[in-house]
């Protein structure tokens, strides 16, 4: 599924370096800011053990696991819904976002230099929020005048949709993000194709320096005191750390660097899960000699839209789907037992894919 995450924040949060540990793609990372034009994207593997353990099963001849595509947009600052600095540009590139990576800078360096002059994850984070706000405000202000032109001629769905729009003004304009508007389901339709820029799902993540790694710091404290109340993801990463042992090539080399900093696993990979998980998806194997795979669909997703992730076709002539849980596999060692022991289900076109399935799509096209 071609879904993915924007990376946010201030200019020399460790945006770019967060990006580089996680991503397939190297960007250049520099401390001036506005020094970048573009914006940076690569695919992310998403981290999954029950793949590791299907391969190490069944031993293929390939391993495909899951991706999330990430797009590092440079940073951004007081006045980017105006145009500062490159603004403008950036803030159309999170429009096409499905999801935001918030980082906040949570370390003190010197020779690193904040364009507020002093760090303060909170105020940082207080000044995207209003700029992705304020650009908000002015779509739905634009919405707002089609629809009353609509209505004064008697549409009655304009006039409804009025109502509902008038409600995330007014809480625009109280410095709220719309994710947060109290607006039933239904009538969120009305703002669908606006693709607003605080709708988004958003994780925030404090880069930290590598002795707060592991317990965080007095300005993460800070960051999730501000967050009380919020439905919002809070993840703690050392960015510099993270970039060191991402450059490690031998997997030992790299446990041991972990374990020597406390941590049980790279904090990247709770990053990545978070964020696969923000989005509202769960993954399905499929599993044989040639490659087991992982694939990604939207949690709710039939049999056979499931079956359209691996192939169209699939799709189309779906006939039914022999679907084992990962454990059962796992535990059982192949299909043939899972069959033997009542372990594989024959699901029709009703049935919702579940987390962790190992899924034989059966089809005649």
């Amino acid at each position: 599924m071609a879904l993915n995450c924007g990376i946010i924040g201030i200019t020399n949060t460790g945006k770019t370096t967060l990006f580089n540990c996680i991503s397939n793609t190297r960007a250049e990372s520099s401390s001036f800011a506005f020094s970048s034009s573009k914006s940076n994207l690569g695919l992310v593997n998403v981290p999954d053990p029950r793949l590791t353990g299907l391969a190490d099963l069944l031993k293929p001849q390939k391993v495909t696991p899951t991706t999330v595509e990430i797009v590092d947009i440079p940073g951004l600052t007081r006045g980017s819904s105006k145009g500062e600095g490159i603004g403008n540009q950036f803030l159309g590139d999170i429009r096409n976002t499905d999801a935001l990576i918030h980082v906040l800078r949570c370390f003190d360096k010197d020779d690193l230099s904040h364009i507020d002059g002093t760090v303060d994850p909170v105020r940082d984070m207080e000044t995207i929020d209003l700029e992705l706000q304020v650009k908000d405000l002015e779509s739905v202000e634009k919405k707002i005048e089609k629809l009353t032109k609509l209505a004064k001629i008697g549409d009655k769905d304009a006039k409804k949709g009025l109502e509902v729009l008038k409600i995330y003004r007014e809480h625009l304009e109280s410095f709220q993000s719309i994710r947060t508007a109290r607006v039933s389901d239904d009538d969120k339709r009305y703002i669908e194709d606006l693709f607003l820029l605080t709708a988004k799902p958003v994780m925030y993540v404090c880069n930290v320096e590598e002795d707060s790694a592991v317990a965080g710091n007095n300005y993460v404290k800070a960051v999730k005191k501000a967050l009380e109340g919020q439905d919002a993801e809070v993840v703690v990463i050392a960015a510099g750390l993270e970039s060191d042992i991402a450059e490690l090539e031998d997997a030992a080399d790299r446990d041991a660097f972990l374990k020597d900093a406390g941590l049980e696993e790279p904090g990247v990979n709770r990053l990545v899960r978070t964020a696969y998980s923000m989005l509202n998806l769960i993954s399905f194997f499929t599993a044989g000699p040639k490659e087991v795979r992982a694939w990604t669909v939207r949690k709710g997703s039939s049999a056979p839209q499931a079956a359209g992730a691996i192939h169209s076709d699939l799709e189309r002539g779906f006939i039914r789907a022999e679907v084992i849980k990962h454990q059962d596999y796992i535990e059982l060692g192949s299909e043939a037992a899972c069959r033997d022991a009542g372990k594989l289900a024959v699901e029709g076109k009703n049935y919702i894919v579940q987390d962790g399935d190992v899924v034989f799509v059966r089809f005649n096209v």
